[in-house]
């Protein structure tokens, strides 16, 4: 009784003092991220003071030179591009974590881990130069001018796969094994086991690593810079050369000053904020799936 008496005082310390050691890191961060959007909204007031967020979406092009700062084309090439690649990454990332957690040999399985961990940590220059030079080409063959929308959605599908893969490989790892061993119990198949139990136990770690890779595409440049044709009009197919807004600061903000350059502040807080509400989406839909 004294032992857990003793025990019991030493954990209320402990929490005690550790509680504000972790508020203070937190804390911290929530700071930055307010300091990068106050930041943002600073360099952009030059526009933002004037006509606001409506110029953004009312002006016809962006046309610095004539001040027009429409982003409504670069918008929906970013959309676009981050969803088509989302579709494609999504179901391949997914079946890649449930076969070497479920069905793959050790050895292969392992293998399968690290090939998708050193994609993962692949240089996005290096996943662009490869598209550049195999994957546009290809597409030229089909559909003329080759670097397009499709261009970007297939180079953003292959760099955001990895983190699919592996993130809903550690849910799947982390669903108890006492779930599958009584679904074995009752009767049910592999598939049963896979899709009626894992699957579902882990569906809010799989819905966040599906979040992270789509703030990857959104913010993604130089790849897509590479690959997309940078034309700056609103998609209305796959081929389509297309300008997301991240390779829209890339290209000019070297440059950009005055009205110019604040316009590229407002597309860097424009993307800021796509990456916030997503972030909100991404909690209430875990938050329904832990209470559901």
């Amino acid at each position: 009784m004294i032992w857990s008496k003793h025990s019991s005082l030493s954990r209320w310390h402990t929490d005690r003092w550790l509680s504000p050691m972790l508020a203070l890191p937190a804390a911290g961060a929530a700071s930055i991220l307010l300091l990068v959007l106050g930041f943002l909204l600073r360099e952009a007031w030059p526009l933002l003071g004037g006509a606001g967020w409506l110029r953004f979406f009312a002006d016809q092009g962006w046309h610095p030179l004539e001040n027009r700062f429409g982003l409504t084309p670069m918008l929906w090439a970013t959309l676009a591009a981050a969803f088509g690649a989302l579709l494609l990454a999504a179901p391949v990332g997914l079946a890649g974590a449930i076969f070497t957690h479920f069905y793959a040999p050790p050895l292969a399985a392992k293998l399968v881990r690290i090939m998708l961990a050193l994609l993962a940590g692949i240089p996005s220059v290096v996943y662009g130069l490869w598209g550049l030079t195999v994957l546009v080409p290809l597409i030229a063959r089909w559909q003329q001018p080759g670097a397009s929308l499709l261009a970007a959605m297939l180079i953003l599908a292959l760099m955001i796969v990895p983190t699919v893969a592996l993130t809903s490989s550690s849910a799947l790892n982390a669903v108890p094994s006492s779930l599958l061993h009584g679904a074995a119990a009752l009767g049910l198949s592999r598939k049963g086991i896979v899709l009626g139990v894992a699957v579902p136990a882990a569906r809010v770690g799989i819905i966040g690593g599906i979040l992270l890779a789509s703030a990857r595409a959104l913010g993604e440049t130089m790849a897509v810079l590479m690959v997309a044709g940078n034309v700056v009009q609103n998609p209305t197919g796959l081929f389509d050369p297309v300008r997301v807004l991240t390779a829209n600061i890339a290209l000019e903000m070297g440059y950009a000053t005055g009205s110019h350059r604040a316009g590229l502040f407002a597309s860097g807080l424009l993307l800021t904020l796509l990456v916030l509400v997503l972030a909100w989406l991404g909690a209430r839909i875990v938050g329904r799936a832990q209470h559901g």
